[in-house]
């Protein structure tokens, strides 16, 4: 067990000690060696992963509709008029970036549409118009290529996260080794992060126990935090609903995406349950801090059980997760 106050270098020092992931060993001997670049496209389209999880029984947030072109646009307003609460984000994107969260909607004297977001601000349907249009050129793409926007139903968190969740909706990561949950934790936002769940912008990241469900400390900007800034409400000891149903969701996508390194993010959404968001071929390493220990060694203990012992059902991966990574 790592300490609760230590410096950053002291973390590092003791995070590699303890078999520590680094990124070009991930990018070498995880990401080259087990995903192939062929079945990218199914985790880089999110349209694609939608599809691809729907035809394997994986719930995903339901679908309002897509603008995959330009001259899609003037028909915005109408594929919106009856959603008060909505998603509207890139394909192609990553990173939380080109994402707009709606929570209600308006209409002014002339009858013109506006949408407010999570954060209070309004914004009209002139500028969604044109968020859309950005999000279409490419802007928040991988790579900057020409994109869609995928319009979707705004997920209504599940209250189990709601003391240590500020506006925004927390989501799970969980990454997946040949089909075997190794780690996991979940992603908080805060005010800083514009109550997005992006570690990157300022969120918080908590270590989940995969044999319990239950929450650990948590990481902020390489930071140890042990309660929410925003709620300051404890964050080690809650319980994850679905916590059993999210892991095998999880381990199911070896068999959809044909991954063999894969992160996979999902939401708990109050009335559909855990729901499949996205899945990622290069999830980062920030899971490590939030779990105070490192990938490595749980990647070499999956690969030592042998190719024939790795060829069980998800449940029975799940089930062998949760008897070699128990941390309690």
């Amino acid at each position: 067990m790592l300490g609760k106050l230590l410096s950053v270098p002291k973390l590092y020092r003791l995070l590699r000690d303890n078999q520590v992931l680094g990124m070009n060993r991930r990018n070498l001997e995880l990401i080259a060696k087990y995903n192939k670049r062929r079945y990218y496209p199914l985790v880089d389209d999110k349209l694609q992963t939608k599809r691809v999880c729907l035809e394997h029984g994986v719930p995903v947030p339901p679908l309002i509709g897509t603008i995959n072109h330009y001259y899609q646009l003037n028909a915005l307003p109408e594929i919106i008029a009856d959603h008060h609460s909505l998603v509207i984000k890139p394909c192609s994107g990553a990173g939380g970036e080109g994402v707009l969260v709606f929570k209600k909607q308006r209409r002014d004297r002339s009858g013109a549409l506006a949408f407010q977001e999570m954060n209070g601000n309004w914004r009209s349907i002139t500028e969604i118009r044109q968020h859309v249009s950005n999000i279409l050129a490419g802007i928040y793409s991988l790579g900057g290529q020409q994109d869609k926007a995928i319009i979707e139903r705004r997920i209504i968190f599940d209250e189990a996260l709601s003391s240590i969740s500020y506006q925004g909706v927390p989501d799970l990561r969980v990454i997946v080794l040949l089909g075997f949950p190794i780690m996991a934790m979940t992603r908080l936002p805060t005010k800083q992060s514009g109550g997005k769940a992006n570690l990157h912008q300022g969120g918080v990241g908590v270590g989940i126990d995969i044999a319990s469900g239950r929450t650990l400390e948590g990481v902020q900007a390489n930071s140890i935090v042990l309660e929410h800034p925003d709620t300051e409400v404890t964050l080690k000891g809650i319980e994850i609903p679905y916590w059993h149903e999210i892991l095998v969701m999880a381990s199911k996508l070896y068999e959809i995406t044909k991954l063999g390194y894969v992160g996979a993010d999902i939401v708990l959404d109050k009335e559909l349950g855990p729901l499949l968001l996205e899945a990622n071929a290069r999830p980062g390493l920030n899971i490590q801090l939030a779990n105070k220990i490192g990938l490595y060694g749980r990647v070499k203990a999956i690969e030592a059980l042998g190719e024939e012992k790795r060829k069980k059902l998800p449940e029975e991966r799940v089930m062998l997760c949760k008897e070699l990574f128990t941390k309690s």
